[in-house]
C-alpha cells in the first residue's frame, strides 16, 4: 500500500482486501465499514500486547487486598487492569478507525481465525527464511541459535533466557542487524493482506519474498510479534473469551454457535444491539462449539458423583456411555437437489476444523469422501436435514474392534480411495450420541432423553460406517464400577455419565456430562526403577534445560566392561510429568558435564532407539548420557502398551515421575529380563484379582447388599480423610498453631470442626484467637466480619483451608519421604496476602500456575494449568498436527505389522542350556508374535511353526519328530527379521536355531 495515498483511498483498498465486496455485502448486509485506515501494526503491541504482559507479570491472588496507590490504580485487580487495557484499545479503534474490528481481532487471537489457511511454517522453516533474508552465514552462531532455539545459551550470542522461546531468540538475532530501528509504517490491514498471501503459497521463493518485505518495513520488535502471530503463539495474558466479552456482550455466544470471528465482528459491531433468542441457536452448515464433559474429581466417590447428575426421587435414572478414543465431530446434513445424491454434508471437529474434504460433501461423485459414499441409507426417509454430534473413531474390520485415534487420518485417506467398499482393514466410523437439529427444528432446548428419541427416529445407521452409540440406563452408583472395569479390560478410555433430563449447553462443562477414567495402575509398586539415557530440552520457562527424559532397560546386567553389551540399553519410555524444580536441580547436579549431543549420523552404540533396523531414530533425544554416569528414576504409569516408537516395542502409557532413586546405582535399574518377568507376574496377579472381585460382587448381589469389592479409584479423585480425631497419625504439623476462623467452601465443603480435627490428627495445635506467635497459621475461606477486620489491618497472611488438605495429600503420596509442609502458593493457598509476600509466594509455582513442590490435586486443577498453557502458548491443541506427527512415527506399514503373523500358532521348544540372553530373546520374540497377531501354544499339536534354540532341530533325541503336519522349523532370528522387515520372510533361510 502506498504510504502517501489519501485516507479515503486507503480505506477503499483495505475493503478490497476482503475479496468480492458485493458478495460480502449480500452475505452480511449490515456489516460495518471503517471510515479511516486501520491503525499501524505497531499499535497492537505498544498499546495492547505489551501492557497486557506488564499487567500479567504483576499477577496476584484475586482475593488478596492491596492499598490504593497515589493515582488510585493499584487497587485494581489484575483482571480489571487487563480489561481496562483491552477496553481502551477497542475504544481507540472505534474512534480513529471505525466499527469493523475484524482486521485487528484476527491478529489478536490468530488461533481462532478460520478464514485464513494455515501457513505451513514451523520454527525451523521460519529460521531458515530469516537466515536467508538477513544474509547471515548459516554456520554462524546467530544462525545456529535460531535453528537450535530449544537449546540453552551455550553459544556466545544466545541468551539462556530465550531458550525454548523461538520469537525471543529471533529478536536477539534481528536486533543486531535491523534495517529499521524505529517502528515501521505497515498498517494492520497491510499486514493482514500480506499474511493472506503467505497462507496461500507453498513456494519457498515466494515465502522468502514476503519475509523480505516484512524485514524491510518492520523493526525487530514488530518482526518478533509477527512471528508469534504466524506461529499462533501470542502469550499476551488474556484469553479470547475476555476479548470477545469486552467487544460485545453476546460475542462469545455467537462464536460458540458459529466458530466465526468475521461473523462475530460484523454482526455484533454495536454493543447496544443484542442478539434475539432465535439468533443464539445453532444453524445448519455453521460450525458450533459443542458441549463438553466435566471430570468430576472433587467428589470422593461414585455415590457423590451420581448425586451431581441431579436425579430426583421420581426419576433416579442416569446414563452410562463408553468414552471413545477418537475425534469429536459434528455432522450436518441437508437436502440439496443440485448436488450429486441430493444431500449436502458438513463435518467439523471440536476445534472447528473443516473435515468435509476428507469425510465427504456429497453422497456420490468426486466430493464423496471416506464416509459419505457409504451412508446413503443411514437416514430415515422423512429426514430433510439434521445436525448430529458424535465421535469419529477408527474401526479395524479384521479384528472388529476400535483402534487408537492416532490411525484415524490414515484410515480415512485410505477409505476415501476405497471405491469398491472392501470390507477389510481399518476405516473411519462415526458413532453418534446426540441429535441437535432435525427437520428445521432446534433440539438443544429439549432434554437429552427427547433428543435421543429424535436421533433414533432419524438415523437408521450403516454397520461399521455410521452407528448410534449405545448407552446403559442406570439407577445406582454401584452400577458404575462393573462398567468401568469392563471397558478398561477392553483397553477403552473410560466412561461418560449423562443426565437424561439435561439440555444441551454449547461450549460448557457442567455436571450433566461427567467423565470417569481409571486411576494409574499400582501393581508395579516401587519396582519401576529405570536408568536415564537421554534428555529433551524444554520450551518456555523450562527452555535451555532438560524438561523430559528418555529411560531405557539394560540389555545385560552381567556384561563386563569391554563386552559389546556393557551398559547397552533399549529405549523404553519418555517421561516429563511429575518433576518439581528441586527434582530437576538434583538430576542436573548429578549429571552436570556428562551429557553429549546426539549425532543422528553417529548414534551411540550403547543406546538403541525405536524404528526400522536401518533407521532407529524414533523419539531421538537432544542429548544422551552413559548409564554409568546417569541416574535412576522411579516412575508409575497407567498401563503398558505396544509401541513401535521405542526399541522395546512396548512402552508405558502416561508415565509419571515419582522420585529420584539416589540410593540406587545404574546397575540396580531394571533390565529387560527383570521387567518382562515383572510384567508377567503383574498380569497373572491382575487376572486373579479380577476373578476374586467378580466372585465377591456376585455374592454381594445375591445377598442384596452393598458390594465388598474394592472400588476402582477414579483418576484425580480427592482422597477421603478421616476427620474425627482418634490420636495423631503423623507429625506433619508438629510445632504449628492453627487459628481456623471459618468453614471450608472450596473446592469441597468442610466444617470448622472437621478442619480442626484434621490439624490435630497430624500433631498441629488448635487455638481460638490471633496472637503474635510466629508459628501461627490463620485459616479462613469466608469474608466474615472478623476476617475482614484482619484483612483491613494487613498485618498477617490468611491461608485457605485447601492448603491443609494439600499438605496431607502430598504427605500421603510421598510415603517414601519424610512428611513436610508445602510452601504457600499465592493463588491457590492465600485468602489474604500481604503485599510484601506477593513476590516470594508467586515463585513457588511456574508460569502456568503448576506447583514446584506438590502434585496436582485433581483434574480440575490440571485443566486450569492447561488453560494457562493455552494462553501462554497462543492457542489450543491442534489435533491435525498431532495426528501428522503420529503418522511420521508410525508410517503406514505398522498397520500391517499388527496382523502380519495372523493365523500362526507357534510352539517354543525348551532349551537344555538356558541363559539370560536366550530368555530375553524368547520373551521379545513372543511379544513380537502376539503384537503381530500370532498365537503362542504350550503344546506341540496343531502348531504352524516350531521355534528351536540355537544349534538344535525339531527332532527329539530318540529320532521322533516333535510335531505333525506341515509345521515349519525356524529359529528366533526368523521372528526378529519378520518384525524388522514388517512382513513375513522366507523360513528356509532360518530353519535352524
Amino acid at each position: 500500500m502506498d504510504v502517501n495515498m489519501s485516507d479515503a483511498d486507503a480505506v477503499r483498498e483495505e475493503r478490497l482486501m476482503y475479496g468480492d465486496d458485493e458478495e460480502l455485502d449480500s452475505k452480511y448486509p449490515n456489516r460495518p465499514h471503517n471510515q479511516h485506515k486501520t491503525l499501524p501494526f505497531h499499535s497492537l503491541f505498544t498499546e495492547l500486547f505489551n501492557p497486557l504482559l506488564d499487567s500479567t507479570k504483576k499477577n496476584r491472588p484475586p482475593t488478596a487486598r492491596r492499598k490504593a496507590g497515589p493515582h488510585g490504580q493499584s487497587n485494581l485487580s489484575p483482571h480489571e487492569a487487563r480489561r481496562n487495557i483491552i477496553e481502551r484499545f477497542i475504544a481507540k479503534w472505534r474512534k480513529e478507525v471505525g466499527q469493523d474490528f475484524f482486521p485487528a481481532m484476527r491478529l489478536i487471537v490468530p488461533e481462532k481465525d478460520r478464514d485464513r489457511a494455515m501457513y505451513g511454517l514451523k520454527e525451523k522453516a521460519i529460521a531458515k527464511l530469516l537466515i536467508k533474508v538477513t544474509k547471515i552465514n548459516k554456520d554462524s552462531d546467530d544462525a545456529k541459535s535460531m535453528i537450535n532455539w530449544k537449546l540453552p545459551g551455550q553459544l556466545r550470542q544466545a541468551s539462556a533466557t530465550t531458550a525454548g522461546d523461538f520469537a525471543g531468540r529471533c529478536y536477539e538475532v534481528l536486533s543486531k542487524r535491523p534495517l529499521r530501528t524505529e517502528v515501521g509504517d505497515m498498517s494492520i490491514a497491510e499486514v493482514n493482506n500480506t499474511l493472506d498471501q503467505l497462507s496461500q503459497t507453498g513456494s519457498e521463493e515466494q515465502q522468502f519474498n514476503i519475509f523480505r518485505r516484512f524485514y524491510r518495513r518492520m523493526n525487530p520488535e514488530e518482526l518478533t510479534w509477527l512471528i508469534r502471530i504466524i506461529l499462533r503463539q501470542m502469550k499476551i495474558g488474556a484469553t479470547e473469551k475476555t476479548i470477545l466479552e469486552i467487544w460485545h456482550p453476546d460475542a462469545e455466544a455467537l462464536f460458540n454457535i458459529s466458530s466465526n470471528l468475521r461473523r462475530v465482528c460484523w454482526e455484533l459491531y454495536d454493543p447496544k444491539l443484542r442478539l434475539d433468542g432465535d439468533d443464539t441457536g445453532i444453524t445448519l452448515m455453521q460450525c458450533f462449539q459443542p458441549q463438553l464433559a466435566a471430570f468430576q474429581n472433587k467428589v470422593g466417590s461414585f455415590e457423590k458423583m451420581v448425586t451431581k447428575l441431579q436425579p430426583t426421587p421420581e426419576d433416579d435414572t442416569f446414563w452410562i456411555e463408553e468414552k471413545l478414543d477418537g475425534e469429536r465431530m459434528q455432522l450436518h446434513m441437508t437436502e440439496d437437489p443440485s448436488v450429486p445424491g441430493g444431500r449436502l454434508f458438513g463435518f467439523w471437529s471440536r476445534k472447528a476444523k473443516d473435515y468435509a474434504y476428507l469425510y465427504g460433501k456429497h453422497l456420490e461423485g468426486a466430493e464423496a469422501g471416506a464416509l459419505t459414499r457409504f451412508i446413503s441409507d443411514a437416514f430415515g426417509r422423512n429426514v430433510r436435514n439434521c445436525i448430529l454430534d458424535g465421535e469419529m473413531i477408527t474401526w479395524d474390520m479384521d479384528v472388529d474392534h476400535i483402534v487408537g485415534f492416532g490411525t484415524l487420518k490414515t484410515a480415512a485417506i485410505s477409505e476415501k480411495e476405497n471405491v469398491t467398499g472392501t470390507n477389510t482393514g481399518q476405516r473411519p466410523l462415526f458413532r453418534v450420541f446426540d441429535c441437535l437439529y432435525l427437520n428445521d427444528k432446534l433440539l438443544t432446548p429439549y432434554t437429552l432423553r427427547d433428543r435421543r428419541r429424535a436421533l433414533q427416529s432419524a438415523v437408521k445407521g450403516v454397520h461399521r460406517r455410521l452407528e448410534i452409540h449405545p448407552y446403559k440406563e442406570a439407577h445406582s452408583y454401584t452400577e458404575i464400577e462393573p462398567e468401568l472395569r469392563k471397558v478398561v479390560a477392553e483397553a477403552s478410555e473410560g466412561l461418560v455419565l449423562k443426565n437424561p433430563r439435561s439440555m444441551y449447553r454449547l461450549n460448557e462443562r457442567n455436571d450433566d456430562w461427567v467423565k470417569v477414567k481409571p486411576e494409574y495402575m499400582s501393581e508395579f509398586g516401587e519396582s519401576l526403577d529405570c536408568v536415564v539415557v537421554g534428555g529433551y530440552f524444554g520450551s518456555g520457562r523450562r527452555g535451555g534445560a532438560h524438561s523430559s527424559f528418555l529411560c531405557g532397560l539394560l540389555v545385560n546386567k552381567k556384561a563386563k566392561e569391554g563386552d559389546p553389551e556393557f551398559e547397552k540399553c533399549y529405549s523404553f519410555f519418555k517421561v516429563g510429568g511429575g518433576f518439581s524444580r528441586e527434582d530437576y536441580a538434583n538430576i542436573r547436579g548429578r549429571t552436570e558435564g556428562k551429557w553429549k549431543d546426539w549425532d543422528p549420523k553417529r548414534p551411540p552404540p550403547i543406546i538403541e532407539l525405536g524404528g526400522h533396523h536401518e533407521n532407529r531414530q524414533h523419539e531421538r533425544p537432544d542429548q544422551w548420557i552413559r548409564p554409568s554416569d546417569s541416574v535412576v528414576l522411579e516412575c508409575k504409569a497407567a498401563s503398558v502398551e505396544g509401541s513401535d516408537k521405542f526399541r522395546m516395542r512396548i512402552t508405558l502409557r502416561f508415565p509419571r515421575f515419582k522420585q529420584l532413586r539416589t540410593d540406587k546405582r545404574w546397575t540396580d535399574a531394571l533390565s529387560i529380563t527383570e521387567f518382562m518377568e515383572l510384567k508377567a507376574n503383574v498380569e497373572r496377579e491382575h487376572e486373579e484379582k479380577e476373578k476374586e472381585q467378580e466372585f465377591k460382587i456376585e455374592q454381594s448381589r445375591r445377598k442384596r447388599a452393598r458390594t465388598t469389592a474394592k472400588p476402582l479409584t477414579v483418576a484425580g479423585a480427592e482422597r477421603s480423610v478421616d476427620t474425627p480425631y482418634a490420636g495423631p497419625k503423623d507429625n506433619l504439623f508438629a510445632g504449628l498453631s492453627f487459628y481456623i476462623m471459618t468453614d471450608q467452601i472450596d473446592p469441597t465443603k468442610r466444617s470448622k470442626a472437621d478442619l480442626e480435627n484434621l490439624v490435630k490428627s497430624h500433631c498441629g495445635k488448635v487455638v481460638q484467637r490471633e496472637s503474635s506467635d510466629e508459628n501461627l497459621i490463620i485459616v479462613a475461606d469466608k469474608h466474615l466480619v472478623k476476617v475482614k477486620s484482619l484483612e483491613k489491618r494487613d498485618t498477617c497472611n490468611i491461608v485457605k483451608p485447601v492448603w491443609i488438605l494439600d499438605c496431607i495429600r502430598q504427605a500421603e503420596a510421598d510415603t517414601a519421604s519424610i512428611p513436610y509442609m508445602l510452601p504457600f502458593e499465592a493463588n491457590r493457598h492465600m485468602f489474604h496476602l500481604k503485599e510484601a509476600d506477593e513476590g516470594p509466594y508467586e515463585q513457588n509455582v511456574d508460569e502456568y500456575g503448576d506447583s514446584y513442590a506438590r502434585d496436582l490435586a485433581d483434574v480440575e486443577e490440571l485443566k486450569t494449568v492447561f488453560s494457562h498453557m493455552a494462553n501462554v502458548a497462543g492457542g489450543r491443541f491442534d489435533k491435525k498436527i498431532f495426528l501428522d506427527q503420529l503418522e511420521d512415527h508410525g508410517s503406514s506399514f505398522f498397520d500391517l505389522k499388527t496382523h502380519m503373523l495372523s493365523n500362526m500358532k507357534v510352539y517354543f521348544k525348551p532349551s537344555d542350556h538356558e541363559d539370560d540372553s536366550w530368555n530375553m530373546q524368547v520373551m521379545l520374540a513372543k511379544n513380537y508374535i502376539k503384537f503381530a497377531g500370532g498365537t503362542i501354544l504350550g503344546v506341540r499339536k496343531g502348531v504352524t511353526h516350531v521355534v528351536v534354540p540355537k544349534g538344535e532341530t525339531a527332532v527329539d533325541e530318540d529320532g521322533d519328530v516333535d510335531v505333525t503336519g506341515l509345521a515349519r522349523t525356524v529359529g528366533v532370528g526368523w521372528i526378529e527379521r519378520c518384525w524388522e522387515e514388517g512382513t513375513r520372510v522366507d523360513e528356509e533361510r532360518y530353519q535352524w536355531g
